[in-house]
């Protein structure tokens, strides 16, 4: 989960929005002035409009606050965290090492529902304070705002404790499992089937309540089911991925066929005797014995075809400062992580200041492939 719109930076973790946080933003905002214009008809449409921007707004914050401890707490473990997008099922972090063992994974599980419990705790006494008496609705804006937070904050702390992979308490039963069992890829496999019978029993409770009580709502709870389900499946494939990949190391899946063009061609000549020949698609670009940078067609598309005949390849590559090189003893994942985080397909490998290979996503899915092919005889 990409964000497109970037908000700023929160002890180093980059926090952003996905498109599709303004769609629930815009329901939710709805939905709390239809509630408030219910509950409290003697407000004006000035304090009701008011009330439901300030409460959506700050409901966001603690989806923000509730992923921020995901984060706090795996960077304290030594893991290394990229952002929160916030998306319109909540939030997610980016965190982008797997968790090293299962106390880990358990603490950094569990501290989003106990965040979002206090958070619920702290705003229902705070609207004590401000004039609800537990007994009515609360009659004042501030109080009427903190009631809402307060409430929606217990249940998505509750909501979050179901133990569907990957809902946090899905994560926390994972954690379990592999304490008692010592295996991860095991552990992960018991929780995605817990998960995915949970996502059916949504799904099954969901279409029921639509056809039966002709309530939208339970579309609504039916939805949520389908995308527990396909972030089950997606999200034990990862891991057991990753767990398949341990232990293997960059040199033994890199491609040391090696293309490699001389940087003084000009662009014409590289796309027209390489490019276009080949079917490759990254090229090394050396001068004598060294590596001095990287070409691909996204570099070549970025000057105008009636430049290409002047036009040196060394003048358009990323130069070899700018790249992201990895040495042959590497583990797999750690290489992986690298491509997952800088976005790029292709990491030349490089040991004593010369190339040995390149590492790509088409090595490692070429040796999956051959690995399950094995496997199948």
């Amino acid at each position: 989960m990409r964000a497109q719109i970037k908000l700023g930076r929160i002890a180093g973790i980059a926090i952003g929005l996905h498109y599709s946080w303004f769609i629930i933003a815009f329901l939710i905002g709805l939905s709390l002035i239809e509630q408030f214009h219910a509950s409290m008809p003697q407000w004006s449409n000035a304090v009701t409009w008011s009330v439901a921007c300030v409460t959506a707004v700050l409901f966001f914050v603690t989806l923000l606050l509730h992923e921020l401890a995901h984060s706090l707490v795996a960077k304290a473990k030594g893991l290394r965290v990229r952002s929160i997008t916030l998306f319109a099922l909540g939030g997610v972090s980016q965190i982008e090492s797997e968790s090293p063992d299962a106390k880990t994974e358990f603490w950094i599980a569990i501290v989003g529902p106990l965040s979002s419990l206090a958070i619920g705790i702290v705003c229902l006494a705070l609207a004590r304070w401000a004039g609800w008496t537990g007994l009515i609705r609360a009659q004042n804006p501030v109080a009427a705002v903190l009631l809402w937070l307060g409430y929606i904050n217990l249940l998505l702390a509750a909501f979050n404790m179901i133990p569907g992979y990957p809902l946090d308490g899905g994560r926390v039963l994972r954690a379990i499992i592999w304490f008692f069992n010592k295996n991860a890829m095991r552990a992960t496999q018991w929780a995605a089937r817990v998960g995915q019978v949970v996502a059916f029993l949504f799904i099954i409770y969901g279409l029921f309540r639509f056809f039966t009580v002709e309530n939208f709502g339970g579309l609504w709870i039916a939805f949520i089911g389908w995308f527990l389900l396909d972030a089950s499946r997606g999200s034990a494939a990862q891991v057991e991925l990753m767990e398949l990949l341990r232990g293997h190391t960059v040199s033994e899946l890199m491609d040391r066929d090696c293309p490699t063009i001389d940087a003084h061609i000009s662009l014409y000549d590289f796309v027209h005797q390489f490019l276009l020949r080949s079917g490759r698609r990254c090229y090394i670009v050396v001068q004598g014995d060294r590596l001095v940078g990287l070409i691909t067609p996204n570099e070549v598309k970025r000057v105008d075809p009636e430049s290409w005949p002047q036009t040196s390849v060394q003048s358009v590559m990323r130069p070899i400062s700018e790249l992201r090189t990895v040495s042959p003893d590497t583990p797999v994942t750690q290489a992986l992580e690298v491509i997952t985080r800088d976005d790029i397909n292709q990491m030349p490998v490089v040991a004593n200041g010369r190339l040995q290979g390149i590492f790509s996503r088409a090595s490692v899915l070429g040796f999956l492939r051959n690995r399950a092919e094995l496997l199948r005889h």
